[in-house]
């Protein structure tokens, strides 16, 4: 992984959900993902690469590394496509995918183009993952994520 040496913003994404489905009344804090690694993941429903690649490295990551305390959160950032990529898909694509963790609905904040975790973590897009260290510092943020290459860095920590 390629260190950005940034210190990872705190999370403004405003709509949530549950592990199982429920919606949340508070937004989520990087705090809530635990004190260890935290793994987010940006995706749209509509977008073919986060289904056939980014999803499924997530399922792999999480099944690797949550027993061992890394956080993940799913962000559906909403740049474009806002009559498809609706708050809605957020609980069939965490069925789907048998991924129970936060999953946060984005979209642009009125006057803005982009929506708040695409502005504050500098992404390029979807599927794009952001690897965050135990002292907070974005440590990988890219659409390749290589996870045979993050588990065995993690193992070496």
């Amino acid at each position: 992984m390629t260190a950005t040496e940034q210190r990872a913003p705190e999370l403004r994404v405003q709509r949530w959900i549950g592990a199982d489905g429920e919606i949340l009344q508070t937004p989520v804090k990087l705090a809530d993902l635990g004190t260890g690694v935290k793994v987010l993941f940006a995706f749209q429903d509509w977008c073919r690469g986060c289904h056939e690649h980014g999803f499924p490295t997530l399922q792999s990551l999480r099944v690797a590394l949550a027993p061992r305390g890394v956080g993940f959160a799913v962000i559906q950032t909403v740049f474009e496509g806002e009559l498809e990529n609706t708050f809605d898909k957020l609980r069939s694509n965490q069925i789907k995918y048998d991924l129970p963790i936060l999953f946060g609905h984005d979209v642009p904040e009125v006057g803005q183009r982009l929506p708040s975790f695409m502005t504050d973590y500098q992404t390029g897009g979807t599927p794009w993952f952001t690897i965050i260290d135990a002292e907070g510092q974005i440590v990988f943020s890219d659409f390749h994520l290589d996870p045979d290459r993050l588990l065995a860095q993690l193992k070496q920590t």
